[in-house]
């Protein structure tokens, strides 16, 4: 029997009112916590994500730790590829390297589909582990989005300018549009499995989609993104974008059928507002703040509160992820000051 949650979080994710601001950090789990270095120093991100007690264990330490209102599984938005014939390594310094990248339509034409069950059945049992035993808050799930996907599928590993990812979608259409319609399934059917495993929440993180211009977006992006999202509805929990460097395409994504927009610290909350976006926000604190003493990270959370005072749906996090050099407690504090702070409002 699965155990009772405090929902807190996902009543503010439908624009529900709620008494107090929740929060949770992209990031949390892992990078600058003492337990998952000393993890590390003998399990690799593949080996820990493949031990379900291990996974569990790392993606419910920030709740015990820092009192967020949410945890999200532990995992990269590469794990899947794998099961659809992409072969991907994590390496120490660099990120998801992928040896025989995507260069042409044949290229695409040979991955396979996902069979979560069979392919990801350690990222299912977490899952299972989590919403049924472990946690008190509701487990969020994710996947990457097609663009950022690709990004690292055409290019071969993390890229500053995505040079060649924009050329095969400029001058190989048919390619492109037969890569976003492999990886739009494989999402579905992934986040689908997550879901119905016991995700109460699913974030699609587009990272690095900010690079394209607004009119690039909708053509060759935004039907493959309405597809996900339509297809997703139906299981009836909150969805969330986020996306880095993308204020110009926050207006596209409000017409899609998402119910939260993550946004990072470049936007804020009032100019999201003026320019006209309705859905629930999250976000955005610079994570850079954390390491810059509690004064000015206090006072531009206190900002941010401000900001969301008596708008539907908000839901505090960073604009970005909590990077290694975060101290803990630090997020412990503000996970504090958040709660205290939005509850005398």
């Amino acid at each position: 029997m699965a155990r009772k949650i405090n929902d807190t979080i996902l009543k503010a994710f439908r624009g529900e009112p709620t008494n107090y601001t929740p929060v949770w950090y992209m990031r949390q789990a892992g990078r600058s916590q003492k337990e998952y270095r000393k993890l590390k120093e003998k399990y690799s991100l593949f080996e820990i994500t493949h031990q379900p007690e291990l996974c569990a264990y790392v993606t419910r330490l920030p709740v015990e730790h820092y009192g967020v209102d949410a945890a999200i599984l532990y995992k990269d938005i590469m794990s899947p590829l794998p099961a659809i014939g992409v072969d991907v390594e994590i390496k120490s310094g660099i990120g998801p390297v992928i040896d025989k990248p995507i260069r042409s339509k044949s290229d695409v034409e040979k991955l396979g589909t996902i069979d979560p069950v069979s392919d990801v059945p350690y990222v299912l049992e977490t899952i299972r582990l989590l919403a049924e035993e472990q946690l008190d808050v509701p487990l969020i799930g994710f996947s990457g989005a097609p663009f950022t996907l690709a990004s690292y599928m055409i290019e071969g590993g993390p890229s500053k300018n995505y040079h060649k990812t924009k050329a095969m979608m400029y001058s190989d259409p048919a390619a492109w549009f037969a890569l976003m319609d492999k990886l739009a399934d494989m999402t579905i059917t992934y986040a689908k499995a997550q879901i119905q495993a016991g995700a109460k929440a699913f974030q699609i993180f587009d990272s690095w989609v900010g690079a394209l211009h607004a009119a690039d977006y909708r053509e060759y992006i935004k039907p493959v993104m309405q597809r996900i999202f339509s297809e997703l509805r139906g299981e009836g929990v909150p969805l969330i974008l986020f996306g880095v460097g993308a204020r110009h395409l926050i207006l596209e994504w409000n017409d899609l059928p998402v119910d939260v927009l993550g946004l990072d610290w470049r936007t804020s909350i009032t100019e999201a507002r003026e320019m006209g976006i309705t859905k629930t926000l999250q976000g955005n604190l610079d994570p850079a703040l954390l390491v810059s003493g509690w004064k000015a990270t206090e006072l531009r959370a206190q900002a941010i509160l401000d900001e969301a005072e008596g708008q539907p749906g908000f839901v505090f996090n960073l604009g970005h992820g909590v990077t290694p050099e975060i101290e803990p407690a630090t997020l412990k504090r503000l996970t504090d000051f958040i709660h205290d702070y939005s509850r005398r409002k």
